[in-house]
């Protein structure tokens, strides 16, 4: 709250409250209208009350799906049990036709003879996750019982001691220097008996409640990976339609981890992408320039000859595991999905382990809610659950999956193997590995003295096939209000022109998908200094995890700004 301006906000009551509009959240907030409804419809047959439970969702999103980024394949297992007639009514998906696997050299492909077990796709679905969380959010509209707000971003938790009592959501209508403009409005402090928390992975809010109440006490960092993505339309002839086809390889060396993928959505429309695991080596390595070099490759510059992109994004990926997960219940409060870190790094998919734990959590928070028991006792019940269904037995068998990775690519996929004959140990158990940004290795230890010279080794991008990355943050649809307070959160700008200078050579200009940073001429005689165009920000939080010293901050900016991803 700007100083000066008088502390009055409005107060939202409710019963349950959902932090973000991915899969895990609507997927909960449907599950638990729909337990509601189910038991008033009996109680009704018995003579009895109802039971009255406000459901709300909130989403910093401008609307549902504009912040929805995934690959992405679809398990159907979770939506089965949530809509079993899914299909009937019309969920936004295309059969996956045909699976391969390849591992790229530059200029050749070598087609795997046979698909591993993780990779194999026959039943599963090729989605957009846009479409498909506003197809959620239809559902939910037309069942009723639940206050869906878009527009609200989450940016502070409400606590009384140390339990969770609801969110504050982000003040609108303050300028860059922190002072209320005429449009004015504080945010809303939304009081709820159970707040649920699926803001994604490196969740701002989550995040700030894990250092207050060490929810990570005992467990792995959590590793990330990012993933960069455009989705082109493509002409019909390509064949594209169903296509799932995962890359090794090229242009990655052999000690950095990830991959690229092809998804072919419908006939004429081609998601293309690549993940990079955020624990590389070598600091001047950059996500977008090596996802531009992926698109020379033969393979996808063949599919995409004669078409045009239509939508970029890039987003970051949990892949810590079954040893990463933090405590997942707390007094007043639930954690979801990517949030919690349920992600199945070797299946490259977490869409169903979202939807299966928002479930879940709508289960205990139906029984908390009836029986009035709504502290962590009570809630931890949601783990218990968990760990009794398919999401912890899916984790737990690629425990050490990325972990595996750590001496490169062919050791990785040695353990990969392993891991399968040996329900998830692998080569060895990984209960203590390091976060990712502590194995960036400092500009000399890297390259020695020769130091490379970027601006003669960095590709030149045609405008066709290949582009800048100002272009593709135009074509992410990406607005913020140009006069609000940065969100982007720099403790030290001075170590950015000094030691992170001589160190790492700012490695944030290069891991940031969006030209948020640049280094540029500080007018004062002493060097460069940091410059941060929050404006372009796409919101994959790739600068709050790879960041070396760990002083950048993402936090929202202002409800309704960012990426328009609505068909990624």
């Amino acid at each position: 709250m700007p100083e000066g301006v008088p502390m009055r906000r409005e107060i939202l009551e409710v019963d349950a409250l959902f932090v973000g509009a991915g899969p895990a959240c609507l997927a909960g907030a449907y599950h638990l209208a729909r337990l509601q409804k189910r038991h008033n419809e009996i109680a009704a047959s018995r003579g009895e009350p109802p039971l009255e439970i406000s459901i709300a969702l909130i989403e910093k999103g401008a609307e549902i799906g504009s912040h929805a980024f995934s690959g992405a394949v679809l398990d159907p297992v979770a939506l089965q049990e949530l809509v079993p007639d899914f299909l009937a009514r019309g969920a936004p998906l295309q059969p996956v036709l045909t699976d391969q696997v390849s591992f790229l050299t530059r200029t050749r492909r070598i087609g795997l003879p046979l698909i591993p077990p993780p990779l194999q796709n026959h039943g599963n679905y090729i989605i957009s996750l846009g479409r498909l969380v506003r197809w959620l959010a239809d559902l939910i509209e037309q069942q009723g019982g639940v206050d869906l707000l878009p527009g609200f971003g989450g940016r502070e938790v409400l606590y009384e001691g140390n339990r969770v009592v609801g969110v504050r959501t982000g003040d609108k209508g303050i300028d860059r220097h922190g002072q209320p403009k005429g449009s004015f409005e504080p945010g809303i402090d939304i009081r709820a008996k159970v707040t649920v928390f699926g803001e994604g992975p490196r969740g701002t809010l989550v995040k700030a409640m894990t250092q207050r109440l060490r929810l990570d006490e005992g467990r792995n960092p959590q590793v990330y990976s990012t993933g960069v993505k455009e989705l082109w339309s493509v002409p019909r002839e390509a064949g594209v339609a169903g296509l799932v086809h995962h890359t090794l390889g090229y242009p990655l060396d052999l000690k950095t981890f990830g991959g690229g993928f092809l998804y072919g959505l419908s006939e004429d429309h081609l998601a293309v992408g690549l993940v990079i695991g955020l624990d590389y080596r070598n600091p001047t390595l950059d996500l977008h320039h090596e996802f531009q070099r992926f698109k020379q490759h033969p393979l996808v510059a063949g599919l995409l000859r004669g078409g045009k992109v239509l939508a970029y994004g890039a987003k970051a990926i949990p892949e810590g595991g079954y040893y990463a997960v933090p405590v997942l219940a707390v007094d007043g409060g639930l954690i979801v999905g990517d949030s919690g870190g349920l992600l199945n790094a070797m299946r490259l998919k977490g869409i169903h382990l979202a939807m299966k734990s928002g479930m879940l959590a709508a289960e205990t928070l139906f029984d908390a809610l009836r029986t009035g028991d709504t502290t962590a006792s009570s809630l931890e019940s949601y783990e218990k659950r968990l760990r009794g269904s398919y999401v912890f037995r899916e984790l737990h068998r690629v425990r050490n999956f990325h972990q595996g990775f750590e001496h490169g690519l062919w050791a990785g996929l040695l353990n990969s193997g392993l891991q399968m004959i040996t329900r998830g140990r692998g080569l060895r158990e990984c209960r203590s590995f390091p976060g990712g940004h502590e194995r960036m290795r400092k500009l000399r230890e890297y390259f020695g003295k020769a130091l490379p010279a970027l601006e003669e080794v960095r590709m030149r991008f045609d405008g066709v096939t290949t582009f800048d990355k100002l272009t593709d943050v135009y074509h992410s649809g990406t607005r913020h209000e140009e006069d609000q307070p940065p969100h982007l959160l720099v403790a030290d700008p001075d170590l950015c022109r000094t030691r992170c200078t001589e160190e790492y050579g700012n490695p944030c200009q290069h891991f940031c998908p969006a030209k948020v940073y640049e280094m540029v001429d500080g007018g004062d005689g002493k060097g460069k200094r940091l410059q941060i165009n929050a404006s372009n920000c796409v919101h994959c939080k790739t600068c709050d995890i790879m960041d070396p010293y760990q002083v950048i901050t993402w936090v929202p900016p202002e409800g309704g700004g960012g990426p328009r991803y609505l068909d990624l």
